[in-house]
């Protein structure tokens, strides 16, 4: 995708009112977004899998040997938000994190999903993280 240069004065992407939608798109179609700058390939990423509505990559701080995230192609803050707008995208989501934990660590893992600043949701975009390979606690510490 190419990129277009912002109006003299502004950064690029910015409009008079500052990131435009609720998903925060930027006027060349690319959400500030890290996870859908990974989608459109702006950012490079580890691949593991992909489907129809999401793409999984391994994680850059891998809390387990088998610690991938699989999030929606498209914009969703959180598993509610997404679980009420595109439940197939949901359903997809978990099975592919299914097929993950499957070839990776014996069909074994968790799946976590953090809503909100307080549970250590860092990324506002809906991620699944597919953990799996050693052994789990609980609670989780």
């Amino acid at each position: 995708m190419s990129r277009r240069p912002g109006a003299p004065g502004r950064p690029a992407g910015r409009d008079a009112g500052g990131w435009r939608g609720p998903g925060r798109v930027l006027d060349d179609g690319v959400s500030q977004c890290i996870f859908c700058r990974i989608v459109v390939g702006d950012i490079p990423a580890d691949v593991v899998a992909s489907g129809q509505r999401v793409i999984a990559f391994r994680d850059l701080n891998p809390q387990a040997p088998t610690h991938v995230l699989v999030i929606p192609r498209e914009h969703h803050e959180n598993v509610g938000a997404l679980a009420s707008s595109d439940p197939d995208a949901l359903t997809e989501l978990v099975m592919i994190g299914v097929g993950i934990a499957e070839q990776e660590s014996g069909g074994q893992f968790r799946l976590v999903f953090n809503t909100g600043v307080e549970t250590g949701q860092s990324v506002f975009h809906v991620h699944g993280h597919v953990l799996g390979g050693r052994r789990m606690t609980w609670p989780p510490g």
